[in-house]
């Protein structure tokens, strides 16, 4: 199954809103609560969901949406010299654990580092998610260890592992 990613489609909106919305949906370890049902229609109309501080791609295997990934900017420093970008992902739940979703980071990795100056690509997942962290292993990320109690989710602090590739010298 080709995976490609493309820009979000006004269709795509309703897709999101439908299957992110819920615990069910989002799965376990992305659920933060309700959100602003029209954040993301209005962001899509302000900027087609692509800016210069991030954005968001759809993911598709063949025809079918499978979901999104989205990237911003995060630093290390003073953000003029030492940005760089974390990526997420969102998979549908019907369409988890077939490959897509290392495919879908595999690619954005290549497109950040084809389309942006950024050096390091970043991303991280609850210490619980071994899916996740697979995921990421096989789309080229290098583990660099557990950020302790960082994020507030489900009512309690969640420890995550960090993940990154470095842009390759050449």
């Amino acid at each position: 199954m080709s995976v490609v990613l493309r820009p979000v489609r006004h269709d795509d909106l309703q897709i999101f809103e439908e299957e992110f919305s819920t615990p069910e949906g989002t799965g376990p370890y992305q659920w933060f609560g309700h959100q602003d049902p029209v954040r993301l229609r209005r962001a899509f109309a302000e900027t087609g969901l692509l800016g210069d501080e991030g954005g968001t791609l759809t993911v598709c295997a063949g025809e079918e949406v499978a979901g999104r990934v989205e990237w911003f900017k995060g630093s290390w420093g003073r953000p003029v010299t030492s940005w760089c970008w974390t990526i997420a992902i969102g998979l549908r739940p019907g369409l988890r654990g077939r490959g897509i979703g290392t495919e879908a980071q595999r690619r954005l990795v290549a497109y950040l580092f084809d389309h942006t100056r950024a050096h390091r690509v970043q991303a991280f997942t609850d210490i619980a998610n071994l899916a996740e962290q697979r995921a990421l292993e096989k789309a080229g990320f290098e583990r660099e260890g557990v950020v302790r109690e960082a994020q507030w989710r489900g009512g309690r602090w969640h420890d995550q592992v960090l993940y990154s590739v470095l842009r390759p010298r050449g």
